[in-house]
Parts: C-alpha cells; sequence; structure tokens
C-alpha cells in the first residue's frame, strides 16, 4: 500500500469501456465513493502485461467499521420493506448487470487475466444469482406446525440475520460477489463486501449497478484495501452476524477461528482438489472434451478444477496421446485476444507453486507429456502441461495446484479408484465419466464430495446448493439452501383460548 498515487500511463483497453463511470478507484461505503482518511491506495495491474489500470482506495480498520455502521444503520429499513419491494430491486440490478455485459467483461479480463469469453460468461452466470434471489425473496415462507398444546397455535418463519460480512476472491471476482450478496440481500440482510485487492475493480463496478438499480444507502457496500485489516474488522464486530468466506481452507481456518469469539453464522466455500475418474466404457473423444474444460478453464485457477485425473488402465494410453494432442492446441495468451483458451496466472506465487509441482512429479517419476515450463506470452504465462502417472507421494497428488497442469494416473477396479479419489481432505467436487448407469449411481453414493458431475462440466448455477464436505467448506451458496444462513429461524406460540 502507498499513501501516494503515481501517475502513470493506464492500460490503453480502458478507453474500449463504453461506459467509463463503471471503472471505480474508491470503495463505496453508506451509499458514497469514498477515498478514506489517508488517501491511502494500492494499484491494481492487468496480470498478461503488468499494465496499470487503477489506484484504488485503502480504507482503514476504522473505516470498515464505518462501513459496518452504514450496513447497521439501513438493516431496520431493508429488511421491512416487502418481498417484491426488494425482489424488484434485485430484479433490476441484474438487468443493469446484464446490459453492461461487455464492459463487466471487459473489466474482469483486464484485471483477472481470463479470456474474454470466460468473462462473458462469468457475468452471465454472476447475473444469474441475482435474478434468482430476486425470485427466491417471495418464498421465504412461515411454516405452520400442528399444535401439540391445547389451545395454541404454532408458527415457524424466517427473518433476516443482520448485518452479513462477504470477502471473495480474485478468481471469479463478479459472482462470487453475486452469489452471496443476492441470497444475504433477498433474505433482508445488510451487506459489507471485501474483494480481494487483485481484482476489485468488477465489485466496484457492482455497486456502481447497485446503486443505479436503487439499492438504498448503506445495503450494500464495498470496501477495499488491505484484506487482514479489513477482515479482522469484520470478523470483531459483534454487529456482523454472518460472514462468507471463499478463499483457501487455511485462510478459512484463521477466519473461522477469529469469528468464534462472536459466533457468527459462517458460510465457506474453501480448497478443493477434484478427482476426474473416466471408465473404459466412456466414448474417447468426449472423455477428451471433458477432461480440457474440467482442467484448463480460468487457466486452472479454479476450485472445481480436476486435479487428479483417473483413467481405466486399458484405455490408459489412447486417452493420454489424445488428451496431449488437445492440450498443444490450446492457445495461451493475452485474454483481450481472439480464440485464446490459457490466461496468464495471476501472480507470481501462483506461477511459482506450479513450476515447484511440475518439478517435483518429474522428480518422481512422472512422464511430461506436454508442455512443463513458462511459456513465452509472458511473465505470468504457464504452458498448459500434462504429467503423467506421478508417484503417490507427489505434491500435485495431495495438493490444488491452481494452474493449467493436469496429471493423469491409471487404475484397474472400481474400488480402488473411488478409495483413492476419496484420499483427501476435500470434498468439494467430483467428475465421473462413464456409460453404465448402475456405476453412475455408485459412484454418485461412494465419492465423499458435495457434488459429483457425471459425463459433464457445467454443474452450477443459482438453482444449486454449491459446496463441499470434509475441509472443502461449511453451508451452501445458491438454491433456496443458500439464503438459509443469512436468516434466523423464529417460532411463535399463541394462545388462543376464550
Amino acid at each position: 500500500m502507498t499513501a501516494v498515487r503515481a501517475r502513470p500511463a493506464y492500460h490503453e483497453a480502458l478507453s474500449r469501456l463504453n461506459d467509463r463511470h463503471l471503472l471505480r478507484d474508491l470503495s463505496y461505503v453508506g451509499g458514497r465513493w469514498v477515498a478514506g482518511k489517508t488517501g491511502s491506495s494500492f494499484e491494481v495491474t492487468d496480470p498478461a502485461s503488468a499494465a496499470t489500470l487503477a489506484w484504488v482506495s485503502s480504507l482503514s480498520r476504522e473505516e470498515t467499521f464505518e462501513a459496518i455502521d452504514a450496513a447497521a444503520d439501513a438493516f431496520s429499513a431493508w429488511r421491512s420493506l416487502l418481498p417484491q419491494q426488494r425482489a424488484s430491486i434485485l430484479r433490476r440490478w441484474y438487468e443493469l448487470m446484464l446490459a453492461a455485459k461487455e464492459d463487466l467483461a471487459l473489466i474482469m479480463t483486464l484485471e483477472q487475466g481470463k479470456p474474454l469469453t470466460e468473462s462473458r460468461g462469468e457475468i452471465d452466470y454472476a447475473a444469474g444469482f441475482i435474478e434468482w434471489y430476486a425470485e427466491e425473496a417471495k418464498r421465504i415462507n412461515a411454516e405452520s406446525v400442528i399444535s401439540h398444546l391445547a389451545d395454541a397455535e404454532m408458527i415457524v418463519r424466517r427473518e433476516a440475520l443482520g448485518v452479513v460480512g462477504i470477502v471473495t476472491p480474485w478468481n471469479f471476482p463478479s459472482a462470487m460477489v453475486t452469489r452471496k450478496a443476492a441470497a444475504a440481500l433477498a433474505a433482508g440482510c445488510t451487506v459489507v463486501a471485501h474483494p480481494s485487492s487483485e481484482t476489485p475493480l468488477s465489485a466496484l463496478a457492482l455497486a456502481e449497478l447497485a446503486e443505479r438499480a436503487g439499492l438504498p444507502a448503506g445495503v450494500f457496500n464495498v470496501v477495499t484495501g488491505n484484506a487482514a485489516t479489513i477482515v479482522g474488522a469484520l470478523c470483531e464486530d459483534t454487529r456482523v452476524r454472518a460472514l462468507s468466506f471463499t478463499g483457501s481452507t487455511g485462510i478459512g481456518k484463521l477466519i473461522a477461528g477469529q469469528c468464534a469469539l462472536t459466533m457468527k453464522r459462517l458460510v465457506m466455500e474453501l480448497g478443493g482438489h477434484a478427482p476426474l475418474i473416466i471408465f473404459d466404457d466412456a466414448d474417447l473423444d468426449r472423455a477428451v472434451d471433458i477432461a480440457i474444460n474440467a482442467k484448463f478453464a480460468t487457466s486452472g485457477q479454479d476450485c472445481l478444477a480436476a486435479n487428479r485425473i483417473f483413467v481405466q488402465r486399458s484405455i490408459m494410453e489412447p486417452f493420454v496421446a489424445a488428451f496431449a494432442k488437445r492440450i498443444e492446441t490450446l492457445k495461451v495468451g493475452d485474454g483481450l485476444t481472439d480464440a485464446v483458451d490459457i490466461g496468464p496466472l495471476m501472480h507470481e506465487r501462483a506461477l511459482a507453486k506450479v513450476e515447484e509441482h511440475v518439478a517435483d512429479a518429474l522428480k518422481r517419476g512422472a512422464t511430461l507429456a506436454a508442455g512443463g515450463k513458462r511459456h513465452k506470452a509472458g511473465s505470468l504465462f504457464f504452458e498448459p502441461t500434462l504429467l503423467v502417472n506421478p508417484s503417490p507421494d507427489a505434491l500435485i497428488i495431495h495438493e490444488e495446484t491452481f494452474g493449467p497442469v493436469a496429471a493423469v494416473m491409471s487404475f484397474d477396479t472400481e474400488a480402488e479408484v473411488v478409495a483413492r479419489a476419496n484420499d483427501t481432505e476435500y470434498g468439494l467436487v467430483a467428475y465421473v465419466v462413464t456409460q453404465n448407469g448402475a456405476r453412475q449411481m455408485r459412484l454418485g453414493r461412494a465419492l465423499d464430495y458435495g457434488m459429483v458431475a457425471i459425463n459433464r462440466v457445467k454443474i452450477t448455477g443459482g438453482p444449486v446448493p454449491f459446496g463441499g464436505w470434509k475441509q472443502s467448506g461449511l453451508g451452501r451458496e445458491g438454491s433456496r439452501h443458500g439464503i438459509e444462513a443469512f436468516t434466523e429461524l423464529k417460532y411463535l406460540c399463541i394462545d388462543t383460548a376464550a
């Protein structure tokens, strides 16, 4: 962080924005755009070129509490609105997002690096959560309970929890905001959001559109700056009744510990280490398509990415040959370039981890079938890589790589591969490719994961209860279950005696 703003030449692609007001560099608190009292700011750059995109305000701990003040002050009026009124405002936010899709996608690609086609897809995905919860706001129904007491009527209903803190990562800088915030807002809660400092511009653009949609001052706040400072304040403040976090399991544990002192409701979407299991009855071309999409979307920087690919031994050789051939056709480059498949990694730390995993796997006996080194496209680019049969003790078998590196291993029996797939502390998503209907059902039961995708990759969206087992998280996001964490159950027992 620095208290002095540099005056660099900003990225030339910013001139392509149709609506320059969507590019915001101030935090959004209490319906105002604020620079912070110290004027401190941090640089946001394009990972593909290192060009400057913006200098964004960095708020202090005290200013984070002021954002919580604004959310707490706005809570009573917001929760008192009729559900249809909240739904109407959310619906307008959704419509404005779709109308601004090209600008929002451009901002996302510039700050995150993913190909522009993926960014457009994420804007549709992100807007879909707002649309879903605009409707769900009208369905938080009371329950009638058959009384076990004479002369009594019993009602159970859900009421808004209060102020909700949300903390979002850099790999999906729009969708992770809307998936959390739309559910909380639909329930009648107010929100203080902290986006990653690597990708704050997408969240700030959403705040601009939320204001235009009519969200009242203080209902939706975006606080940018140092994560430890801001998240620490969210964890500490008793008025923040729930905290929703997406990120690594390690950071999630630290946040959970800090929130324990104030007994906050927690929703956590944490690490993934997804297996992809391909049986010998699979169509080979389709299996390769699934493997490409499951591994290399968002340049592999996705908690849903297939980290461990298990292929039945009888088709291992033809699969590896076909997979390697497809990997070598993937185009690496700036996400703004047409037909690019693989963009840059987010930062040097991510690249160093990818290099470490590749070197470790090769040292432990893996065969390199494609890629394996930094790409000439730029300092944060890595070649799409295929490692074959790494040792069971290799780092890539036990840790998320979060990069464009696929590890493929052979297996013999169903029981064996289920045991190997389940041998991890994570349990977010698993992928299965088989034409055997009975096996599909068996694997759906046997795999210890919150979500199982069979013969496909795309499975998420507004109606889906997204979340994992074990150390992959707490609670669910999306679906009617995603709103539960932001409500309290209230039981009424009404005497009806004359």
